[in-house]
């Protein structure tokens, strides 16, 4: 990857993206390999989920009420802003293969906002989306990658406690929906001298997915409202509410929510 490596210095010049980008490629020729070794897979995996998780800003663990789910979540997440704009990414993990509730899935998203200007609320957002998981029979599957780009309209007060964002995105779904669209949301308020946390996002986007003869559906909105209650600067305890509609496999709308805590680091 010396190539990658280097023609990405040239743009960010920021050493941390570099190694984000790594990882992302890393994770997909883990992903889309033949290798049958079960073992070797899990060994190279944890070789690239360990510097993200070193990366992260914060750690959730979600118990999922929802119908049908009843299993943990945990998500590992970072948001960092530098000169040039901002990183932000998140991984999360299902715990919900066989009996023993091992890791399930896995899927990540990274995205990276670069401000036309110190005073601009606009910046270019370039973005990437994909993950895999396991049955109980030992089987494996990937979810589609997408790389999404486009616009980012942003409002902050000046210690980012409180934001807003809108984001016009073209997204391609590699394999699947290569001329689609998405709108996103994002949201982070905090009231009554930071005790109480408001987050989330809600995203809409054109996906083509059929759910059985002369039933199909072309878009899928999801929104992920969190309430958070900040115990301590570093400890938070709350609820995040999922609503979905057709989305992961299932036709109409769906909601799923959870118990949570989460630890800032």
């Amino acid at each position: 990857m010396p190539n990658q490596n280097k023609s990405l210095q040239i743009f960010t010049k920021n050493k941390g993206l570099q190694q984000i980008y790594e990882y992302i490629i890393f994770a997909e020729i883990i992903i889309n390999s033949n290798n049958n070794d079960k073992m070797k897979k899990k060994l190279i995996l944890f070789s690239f989920l360990v510097p993200m998780a070193l990366m992260a800003q914060n750690v959730q663990m979600h118990y999922d009420f929802g119908k049908g789910r009843e299993y943990v979540t945990t998500t590992l997440e970072m948001f960092k802003t530098d000169k040039w704009g901002n990183t932000f990414f998140f991984v999360d993990y299902d715990y919900n293969l066989s009996s023993k509730k091992q890791v399930s899935s896995s899927y990540m998203e990274i995205a990276r906002c670069i401000s036309f200007g110190k005073t601009s609320p606009l910046s270019a957002h370039v973005e990437y989306n994909g993950g895999l998981g396991a049955f109980s029979s030992g089987s494996a599957y990937s979810i589609n990658n997408a790389y999404l780009l486009g616009l980012d309209y942003g409002w902050h007060d000046k210690s980012f406690t409180k934001f807003l964002n809108f984001k016009v995105l073209y997204k391609n779904i590699i394999g699947k929906t290569d001329a689609s669209f998405q709108l996103t949301g994002v949201w982070n308020l905090n009231f009554y001298k930071n005790k109480l946390t408001l987050s989330g996002f809600a995203d809409l986007w054109r996906e083509d997915n059929n759910f059985g003869l002369n039933n199909d559906t072309k878009f899928v909105f999801i929104t992920e409202p969190q309430f958070w209650y900040n115990v301590t600067p570093n400890l938070s305890l709350g609820s995040e509410i999922e609503i979905a509609s057709n989305f992961a496999g299932i036709k109409g709308v769906k909601v799923c929510p959870t118990l949570a805590a989460k630890w800032n680091f």
